[in-house]
């Protein structure tokens, strides 16, 4: 009798598990499907610098003696650091919440995919909502200004706007979700910000509507 009792119980433990497991799958997959709604805008950039140097101050015309031998420096030192923080808007239409769990990224510098990277922070995507979703870009950029020197990575600090973007710079991300211990990521990249002659690399849909699935 009591090993009835028991099997009978493990027997209802398991089916709750699985119940359990089932309902946040089901979840997951419906986060999935919201995700695949939702609209991806650039909200701002901030604190943008190159070898150190606040782009704000070059875009103003405000370039120092001492910001043009920080710059002529990172030439010298092989290593010309670039940095960024972007925020992105992620606006939910539906009814349900998505789920965010990694994001990668990909900087197209003149035209050219030039460096790729990811940030595995989870975000709620909450229904009827827009969620800011911070994003650090850094690189460095010594390969592109090798052989040019510092007259043109001045010209490339100047393209900067007061706002951050330039010209040059494009950005794409790459939205992914986590089912059942799986990633599933957007088989494509959405444009958040697009250089002015956008032949880089890889897929760029426009910025609404990313298909998580298929």
């Amino acid at each position: 009798m009591k090993k009835t009792t028991i099997i009978a119980a493990l027997a209802c433990s398991l089916m709750l598990s699985s119940c359990t497991f089932l309902d946040n799958l089901a979840n997951n997959l419906s986060s999935i499907a919201n995700l695949a709604n939702c609209e991806y805008s650039l909200q701002n950039v901030s604190n943008v610098s190159v070898a150190g140097v606040n782009v704000r101050n070059v875009a103003s015309g405000q370039i120092s003696a001492t910001d043009v031998i920080m710059l002529a420096s990172a030439i010298t030192s092989k290593k010309v650091p670039l940095a960024l923080n972007v925020n992105i808007g992620v606006k939910n239409p539906t009814d349900r919440n998505a789920l965010l769990t990694t994001m990668d990224w990909a900087l197209d510098v003149a035209s050219r995919e030039f460096a790729t990277g990811a940030t595995n922070q989870n975000h709620t995507i909450n229904a009827k909502k827009t969620t800011t979703v911070p994003l650090g870009v850094s690189t460095d950029l010594y390969q592109i200004f090798s052989s040019s020197g510092v007259e043109a990575l001045k010209t490339f600090a100047s393209s900067f706007t007061k706002e951050g973007t330039s010209s040059q710079l494009g950005l794409r991300i790459r939205p992914s979700v986590s089912v059942a211990g799986q990633t599933i990521k957007s088989p494509s990249y959405i444009q958040i910000m697009k250089p002015a002659a956008a032949t880089s690399t890889g897929s760029t849909p426009k910025p609404t509507g990313a298909s998580l699935v298929r």
